[in-house]
């Protein structure tokens, strides 16, 4: 059995003197005999090695931080019946043991293109017939353990860039009676602004190019009386939105239009075209099937069916779309979709987001404020406000209010999504004027998210969303923005791309400020991972080092909050390149823990060693290392902070897959101008592949070793030296002349 089984986990060290080992963790005899085994790092300088030195400029002031507000994990959705396993006590403890402070709940419905029962008791718009709105209670009455899924039934999604998508698109499904709808509030009746100021859209993709020149559309209603039928001239419409353009089809601009069944000739001789889409700009506002005494029925647009072809020599239609209930459909896009939905539409096996009470009481918030979402994209804004209503009535800390989750994966533009933005944030605040609220909480990116130019040429989808708030007057309302950070595709990660990642880092952040983000908005990396889907870097120590240099770089490149996702242990699964998963842990399907992961260890490196938690304000400064293999890599990450007792503590990363190197630390900036070195007791954490290996045996894959950092002690000066073990992490923490 592995020693680590073993192991109670707890915010306390264990000295042990005959090792010379300080152990994170109480350790059982049988670890304590395998780790006597290891050579400390802490070595004396060999005349053969050569020694690098790490500069840390104590001047150069790169950000101030609160670990309790600046470091924390998350909590996503689960499988069905996975809750009533997390939040016990013994999984809880383990949860919380790798140091992260805050936790942010993840909103997944939204992905789903669902709505968010947060509160299973609650109202519905229609109560005669279980349909409509649904609004839940602001009033605290029973215990909410689980909330609820329901996916919209007039959704207009095949597929969606947040991957999270589930069902299929009304457009393209071969059913009359069913059909897409667009979000009312997106209406001039709730933006306040013309219709055409926030045109809705669908979009077919036939998958391949295609001879089209005759669009049929089955209108419901409400219709669109001002449309215009478009084609891409370019490359993917959905995934390069700057490399192409939409031109209007010839005959593609229709006015005054009476809804209905039309089929429409919109060019003389079929064009080769691939995506087609609808631009619609003023409603006809008249009834549909649902509730004719809720205005909402009656704003948007809604459609049927679509289809796109040609004419045979014989005056047939010849229809190109592939109509089916299920995924074979010809894949569709749309802006938006209507909210409403009924009772029937629970999905029980959807996926498990914890409830609100669970959450708050259940231990997982470490006793901290929480960032929590709202579901905005496909929810109303008197459930968003009933939300905070009923949290604020258990008297539950909010820290920060999440709007809405990933617009960017659902393809909605900048514009709606500001108009969506202010409305909720009116609600919000009629509940309670001091909520933070922010977001878009983009999609994982690396660049700028560049969307279809507007009239102006603007392509950047943060800097127009900006100007959209500015030109309300209302840019005080993004108290924060959001991103999740997933870097690198999962079948594509090799060893090389932790070089990249400090840059990434840099870039992303500098580009949201070159989009217009003033300086004084905080940005928030609220969910982040090696990357987006299973893949085998996750539990390699690859994981560990990237997890040190993606915090520090972030950190230093002036983020205000760095959450690592997620918290929760999760069963082993496939992946790309072999069994793995996300996280901390390595657990069997009822969860029990069998290991920890290199970024388990990774996390307790940062948060009980490099920074402290509870004891206030960071102050982190620019440090350095030119040491490069002979590519030009920087092969050592460097990010030193001084705590709150005024000790030094210098987070390192070793990115030499093969080689330790031996570093020197300076220390400048003082008004001496003479470099000073640590002094006295100086103490070195290490963890590197020295205490982690991962062993690949499919679903009884395992890391071994699986060993604890290594601690060990010595005393500084002008010649003290450090070796840094290859592919590691180390915290030197001490005091400086």
């Amino acid at each position: 059995m592995n020693p680590l089984d073993h192991i109670r986990v707890s915010r306390r060290k264990f000295l042990s003197t005959a090792s010379g080992f300080v152990l994170l963790a109480h350790t059982p005899k049988s670890l304590l005999n395998a780790l006597a085994q290891h050579e400390p790092t802490f070595n004396a300088k060999s005349d053969r090695e050569q020694v690098s030195t790490i500069e840390v400029d104590t001047s150069k002031i790169a950000n101030s931080f609160d670990p309790d507000q600046s470091l924390g994990s998350s909590m996503d959705i689960l499988p069905e019946g996975v809750v009533d396993k997390i939040y016990t006590q013994p999984v809880i403890e383990q949860c919380l043991s790798a140091g992260w402070g805050p936790i942010t709940y993840r909103q997944n419905t939204e992905l789903q293109i669902a709505a968010w029962h947060w509160n299973p008791n609650g109202t519905w718009s229609d109560p005669a017939h279980q349909r409509g709105y649904f609004t839940g209670s602001a009033r605290p009455s029973d215990f909410i353990r689980h909330s609820q899924v329901y996916p919209l039934p007039h959704r207009g999604q095949t597929h969606d860039g947040a991957a999270g998508v589930r069902g299929y698109s009304r457009l393209t499904d071969g059913n009359p009676s069913t059909y897409w709808k667009s979000n009312p509030y997106l209406s001039a009746r709730y933006t306040g602004e013309d219709d055409s100021l926030h045109p809705q859209w669908v979009i077919v993709d036939l998958g391949a190019i295609e001879k089209i020149n005759v669009v049929r559309i089955a209108w419901a209603a409400p219709f669109a009386r001002s449309y215009e039928i478009q084609y891409w001239s370019g490359e993917d419409a959905m995934t390069k939105a700057t490399a192409g353009s939409w031109i209007t089809f010839a005959g593609g601009t229709i006015n005054n239009a009476d809804g209905g069944t039309v089929t429409l000739t919109v060019a003389p001789a079929p064009l080769s075209v691939r995506f087609i889409r609808i631009w619609m700009t003023a409603s006809s506002n008249t009834g549909g099937d649902h509730d004719k005494e809720d205005p909402r029925s009656s704003l948007g647009y809604a459609i049927h069916e679509i289809s796109a072809g040609t004419f045979s020599s014989d005056s047939d239609f010849v229809d190109l779309v592939r109509h089916s209930p299920d995924s074979n459909q010809t894949v569709t896009y749309c802006s938006s979709t209507d909210p409403w939905h009924s009772s029937s539409d629970l999905d029980v096996h959807g996926g498990d987001q914890t409830g609100f009470d669970l959450f708050f009481t259940g231990g997982i918030t470490n006793k901290l404020p929480a960032l929590i979402p709202i579901a905005m994209l496909f929810g109303t804004p008197d459930d968003a406000a009933a939300q905070i209503a009923y949290l604020k009535a258990r008297n539950y800390p909010i820290s920060f209010v999440e709007m809405g989750e990933e617009p960017d994966g659902q393809y909605m533009l900048p514009e709606d999504y500001g108009a969506l933005y202010l409305q909720f944030a009116d609600a919000l605040h009629r509940v309670d004027p001091k909520l933070k609220l922010g977001g878009p909480v983009f999609t994982g990116l690396n660049d700028d998210l560049k969307v279809w130019p507007d009239s102006q040429g603007r392509t950047s989808w943060l800097g127009r969303f900006l100007e959209y708030l500015k030109a309300h007057n209302r840019l005080f309302e993004l108290a924060f923005m959001s991103f999740e950070h997933y870097p690198f595709p999962p079948c594509e990660i090799t060893w090389s791309d932790l070089y990249r990642e400090p840059d990434l880092t840099r870039k992303i952040l500098q580009t949201w400020r070159e989009d217009g983000l003033p300086a004084n908005v905080p940005m928030m990396n609220t969910e982040s991972n090696v990357t987006y889907a299973l893949a085998l870097p996750m539990t390699e120590i690859f994981s560990a080092l990237w997890l040190a240099d993606s915090v520090g770089a972030f950190l230093t490149e002036g983020g205000y909050a760095y959450y690592h996702s997620p918290i929760q242990p999760e069963p082993l699964r496939s992946g790309c390149h072999g069994w793995t998963t996300y996280g901390n842990f390595v657990a069997d399907e009822q969860l029990k823990i069998r290991a920890y992961t290199a970024q388990y260890f990774a996390g307790r490196l940062i948060n009980l060693e490099w920074v402290k938690h509870g004891a206030g304000v960071h102050r982190l400064v620019r440090g350095s290392c030119t040491l490069a293999d002979g590519d030009g890599h920087l092969l050592v990450s460097v990010y030193p902070v001084q705590q709150p007792s005024g000790e030094w503590s210098l987070l390192l990363v070793n990115k030499d897959q093969f080689n330790a190197h031996r570093v020197r630390v300076s220390f400048v900036g003082s008004a001496s101008d003479q470099p000073r070195s640590f002094s006295g007791p100086v103490t070195m954490v290490a963890f590197g592949s020295a205490q982690y290996q991962w062993q690949a045996q499919e679903a009884n894959s395992i890391p071994k070793p699986n060993d604890p950092p290594v601690v060990s002690r010595s005393q500084g000066g002008s010649a003290a030296s450090f070796l840094l073990p290859c592919a590691s992490v180390v915290v030197l923490r001490g005091r400086i002349d």
